[in-house]
């Protein structure tokens, strides 16, 4: 649509013969396709493509005018600096409003159809228990995804009619096929605790083997959905099953090769702000440039993780503790740069040293870590792979320092560590570079 409202500015100002020596003789077609270009990527910093964040239609067109204000910007100096893209003010005047009613009314309108109750996917959720309101509650708080529930089918009567948490018990499992037809239902979500001798597993098979509806495994559901991995969910075998085989182990090779290519370059690039950075630390307060501490590395090896110091040099005198967003130990210069995560930038020594990947999970002190986990289940297998200087869970969940927020943020660790890729990492770092440019998180 950006696209087309480019070529229609361009009709529209020169007329139609002029438009076709535009377009085909001076690569009108590449300087639109460019400008489109400019365009996503300001969509995509906007977080435009995000149901959970553009569920609010006012936020929806305040963001699509900022992103798209952006995006001219960014083109104007563009053309500035290489005249031969250049569209033509007129054109980008006439492109500029255009553009923007066709994507208010085609994003107002598509949030609008995916949030409609008589439209989307019918979801039936077989289990009446915790697991099946957290599947549930998660799919409720995503109303633009497309997921409809038409109810629950449990094992106890007494519950039949009954609201759990907002769509009601609609049947029991032994009627499974006839709720099923009755209710038009697309998937099928199995979110069942205690699954011995109460699992309909003779209805979930003749309705997998008749192919009318797609039927998924609770925990597999809400991993999609979530972008993590419920701990109330796991079982021992999701370990086993997940276990890293020899293509893994290939994948795992590459993963190292580019990130250690990434770190090097990384620092040859970031050289001039941390050779800024470590005079402006100095300069402020007394005690050491960089901070170095020991940290639990890929299975279970202790390791000095460094960085830029960021608190006063007695910051711990009274014993480990957690740091906090606003934290009073925080130095001026420290608050400066842990905005912007300069303090991280000497970890690119640690991932060429082999000891940390540029993805994966934050590395914690050996004394939090034995705390943790005696408190949180599988705490410890986020230590299968090697920690990150960013991962999935800083870029999915706000910064914390309780056991909540770390048993939150194994969650996100778990999922990366099922589903680590290039293509996941790249993600990964696309998002913390956005994070950095606006400024959120810690």
């Amino acid at each position: 649509m950006v696209f087309g409202a480019i070529i229609c500015a361009v009709y529209l100002r020169l007329g139609t013969e002029d438009s076709y020596y535009e377009l085909m003789l001076r690569q009108g077609f590449l300087k639109a396709g460019l400008a489109t270009l400019f365009c996503l990527a300001t969509f995509y910093l906007f977080d435009l493509y995000d149901f959970v964040v553009m569920h609010d239609r006012r936020e929806l067109v305040l963001r699509l005018v900022q992103a798209l204000g952006l995006a001219w910007i960014a083109l104007a100096l563009a053309f500035y600096a290489f005249p031969q893209l250049m569209l033509g003010r007129g054109i980008s005047v006439i492109a500029l409003p255009l553009a923007l009613g066709l994507m208010v009314g085609w994003r107002v309108s598509i949030h609008w159809l995916l949030g409609h109750p008589d439209f989307g996917e019918k979801i039936l959720i077989v289990g009446s228990g915790q697991l099946a309101v957290e599947v549930a509650r998660e799919m409720l708080e995503r109303p633009d995804a497309g997921y409809r529930i038409a109810g629950f089918v449990g094992t106890d009567p007494e519950l039949l009619g009954k609201s759990l948490i907002n769509p009601r018990v609609i049947g029991l499992t032994s009627d499974l096929e006839e709720v099923v037809r009755r209710e038009n239902i697309d998937r099928i979500v199995v979110a069942m605790g205690e699954r011995r001798g109460q699992l309909p597993t003779a209805e979930l098979l003749q309705l997998s083997l008749a192919g009318t509806v797609n039927i998924e495994e609770g925990a597999s559901f809400y991993e999609r959905v979530t972008g993590r991995v419920s701990l109330s969910m796991i079982r021992p075998s999701w370990l086993i099953f997940s276990s890293r085989g020899r293509q893994a182990r290939i994948s795992g090779i590459a993963r190292t090769f580019v990130h250690r290519l990434v770190a090097f370059f990384g620092g040859v690039f970031s050289l001039p702000i941390a050779l800024f950075t470590a005079v402006v630390i100095k300069l402020e307060s007394s005690g050491p440039i960089f901070y170095r501490q020991e940290r639990v590395g890929k299975n279970g090896r202790p390791f000095n993780v460094m960085k830029f110091r960021s608190m006063r040099a007695d910051a711990e005198k009274a014993g480990p503790v957690w740091a906090s967003k606003d934290d009073d130990r925080t130095t001026r210069v420290g608050k400066i740069i842990r905005k912007l995560r300069i303090d991280e930038i000497p970890q690119f020594w640690n991932i060429l040293r082999g000891e940390m990947d540029f993805v994966g999970p934050r590395p914690e002190r050996p004394h939090f870590v034995s705390q943790l986990a005696e408190e949180i289940p599988y705490y410890e297998q986020r230590h299968l792979i090697a920690p990150g200087l960013t991962g999935w869970a800083q870029i999915k969940y706000p910064y914390g320092a309780s056991v909540e927020d770390a048993r939150q943020k194994l969650q996100y660790d778990l999922y990366y560590i099922k589903n680590q890729s290039l293509v996941l990492d790249a993600i990964i770092l696309f998002e913390t570079i956005k994070i950095i440019l606006f400024g959120r998180g810690r």
